[in-house]
């Protein structure tokens, strides 16, 4: 499972970037602060995939078990 969780792992990252791409967060963040608005989606995007996929990973594991 390990030699899969890594391509998991990018399809996730990939797909949650362009989640959070579609998201406006203009609002939460000073005029004129780009890049840390850009190292926020960043941090979010890889956060959320790491996340996810360990949730999958996990899931696929337990259903070999049931």
């Amino acid at each position: 499972m390990e030699k899969y969780k890594i391509f998991i792992y990018i399809i996730v990252t990939l797909t949650c970037s362009f989640a959070l791409s579609g998201i406006n967060f203009n609002n939460f963040f000073k005029k004129n602060k780009v890049i840390e608005a850009k190292t926020f989606i960043i941090v979010m995007a890889l956060a959320l995939s790491y996340l996810a996929t360990n949730f999958i990973v996990d899931f696929l594991e337990v259903s070999k078990i049931l």
